[in-house]
């Protein structure tokens, strides 16, 4: 099953994974849900510390996350790539710099290879709940933490 993930005009905001819309605030700055689920952040708003019933909690310096819901987040030796979301591990490109693959999901990009395009789910799997925020918090609301 391929999934389109869908930009505003300019091609800055993610609008869509599949059918789940993306909003933002206001300003659009800040995306406030993901299809049917509210997200929260912290005090401060530059946090995202909820996903619909999913809590986030982040490391003793509170920067980087640890925990989505009940999975634990794994990263690289150096603590610097995210390699596993519970049972969802990531595949980087040869490069490291781009996430090829969450789980059963593997993800393409745009011609210039900088904005993921496409996601393909293999195709024992559905793009449910969790795998759709999944691919949302590992390509665009953690991308920043890493």
């Amino acid at each position: 099953m391929t999934i389109e993930l869908g930009y505003d005009m300019l091609g800055s905001r993610l609008r869509t994974i599949g059918t789940y819309e993306v909003d933002y605030d206001r300003l659009g700055s800040r995306p406030i849900r993901l299809g049917p689920f509210e997200l929260s952040y912290d005090m401060a708003g530059s946090r995202l510390r909820r996903v619909g019933s999913y809590d986030i909690g982040y490391d003793k310096m509170g920067s980087r996350p640890k925990v989505v819901g009940t999975s634990d987040l794994e990263y690289d030796m150096m603590g610097s790539r995210l390699r596993r979301i519970g049972a969802h591990e990531i595949e980087y490109d040869m490069a490291g710099s781009r996430v090829r693959k969450i789980g059963p999901v593997a993800i393409d990009y745009d011609t210039i290879g900088t904005r993921p395009k496409v996601v393909t789910v293999d195709p024992d799997s559905t793009l449910d709940d969790e795998l759709a925020t999944m691919v949302f918090l590992v390509l665009f609301a953690f991308e920043t933490d890493d």
